[in-house]
């Protein structure tokens, strides 16, 4: 599908290009049941595209993309049945084919190293930094607390005791 004021073979930021669709268009499942016609698949899988790199909600798919329950559906439909998956494996192969050894891999990491390497002797010597735990302190409340409850606070549950602090107590049983 291409929007509208495009020219040939121009499409737009969140599209599928004519080659990306050309590789997994033979992955995808076959037209729905008998009696309805699904959506465009290209449309539908640039709507879940949409929604991926953008982040909004599917309520706010752009209307270019058709009804929003449909391109939802679809995408549930296909993350449950494992469409999704068996394409990515599908893509993973045909990467893995074009360089089936890493040698590609390998050369790039050769090269990123090197460079790494370059930058460290532009800068000079490599600095080199220890982080010691001793050298964090422990909040004062942190160090000698009680391992059980003190006696005036009985344990959960219970009920309180009070005890007499010295000295003679005036209350209502005590006088007389």
């Amino acid at each position: 599908m291409r929007v509208a004021g495009q020219g040939p073979g121009m499409v737009g930021r969140y599209e599928l290009t004519d080659a990306q669709w050309e590789k997994i268009a033979p992955w995808l499942p076959a037209n729905g049941k008998p009696g309805g016609r699904w959506a465009d698949h290209r449309t539908v899988i640039n709507g879940i595209l949409f929604r991926a790199r953008t982040g909004v909600p599917w309520r706010d798919l752009p209307e270019r993309y058709g009804k929003w329950q449909t391109v939802y559906e679809r995408h549930r439909r296909w993350s449950a049945d494992g469409t999704w998956q068996m394409i990515l494996e599908e893509l993973q192969i045909e990467a893995d084919a074009a360089d089936p050894d890493g040698a590609l891999a390998r050369a790039l990491d050769q090269e990123q190293q090197d460079q790494e390497q370059q930058e460290r002797e532009r800068r000079g010597a490599e600095w080199a930094v220890n982080i010691d735990s001793s050298s964090c302190r422990a909040h004062q409340h942190a160090a000698g607390a009680r391992r059980r409850p003190p006696r005036d606070f009985p344990e959960k549950g219970a009920v309180r005791v009070w005890t007499l602090m010295g000295g003679r107590r005036w209350d209502a049983r005590g006088a007389g």
